[in-house]
């Protein structure tokens, strides 16, 4: 796919739920991160536009996208780990 797979890992909200940080994972290379990301920037209000139909609240959120490595940086660690153990054997 041209932006790879992208999925939710977890989202913040402020205190006055005027605003909240959505964390994103993106698995592909570094071209389909890149697009990945422009393409929830330029989307954003469309996101927006969705939580304002399901929510009852006062205001919708305003989202910010992020883009979180956690996930890319634990399977390294595990590559890591599993490298040390090859080379004991």
């Amino acid at each position: 796919d041209e932006c790879g797979l992208v999925n939710v890992n977890e989202v913040g909200v402020a205190n006055d739920l005027k605003s909240a940080v959505v964390f994103v994972g993106i698995v592909g290379d570094d071209t389909q991160r890149k697009k990945a990301e422009a393409k929830l920037k330029k989307e954003r209000t469309y996101f927006q536009q969705l939580m304002a139909r399901e929510l009852v609240l006062r205001y919708t959120p305003k989202i910010k996208f992020r883009v979180d490595d956690s996930i890319e940086a634990g399977n390294r660690v595990l590559e890591i780990i599993d490298e040390l153990e090859a080379e004991r054997e």
